[in-house]
């Protein structure tokens, strides 16, 4: 079981601004912040996803947060796409994972391929 997740960005403000606004539809907001270094998202009180600065990027890191609904889908790609974020898959039906599986991809400011899925059929 995961307790948390930290990828390495590489403008600290830059990324809070993303994920502030990306993560926001998805119910998850910035929680702990380290000073210029890092911070951290998640539900109250739990942060479970960090983001912190190296000073070599790394990319290639594929992170999927759940949604509730199609719709928090829908809004994360909007809003990640308005942040700054780079298009990595539309909202849609991904029919080789499983039949609901409706899901939004986006690459953050470093490269790091975000994404919001939702399991539930439509409602």
């Amino acid at each position: 079981m995961l307790d948390h997740v930290t990828i390495g960005i590489t403008d600290v403000e830059r990324s809070k601004q993303f994920y502030d606004r990306a993560l926001h539809p998805l119910g998850i907001t910035r929680l702990y912040a380290e000073g210029e270094a890092a911070a951290g998202y998640g539900v109250r009180p739990k942060a479970f996803f960090w983001i912190g600065l190296k000073a070599t990027p790394q990319t290639g890191a594929h992170v999927a947060f759940t949604a509730l609904d199609r719709a928090a889908v829908d809004r994360f790609h909007q809003e990640a796409i308005a942040a700054g974020g780079r298009d990595n898959g539309t909202p849609g039906i991904r029919p080789h994972y499983h039949a609901n599986y409706y899901g939004a991809f986006v690459l953050d400011p470093d490269g790091h391929n975000i994404e919001a899925v939702c399991h539930a059929p439509p409602g």
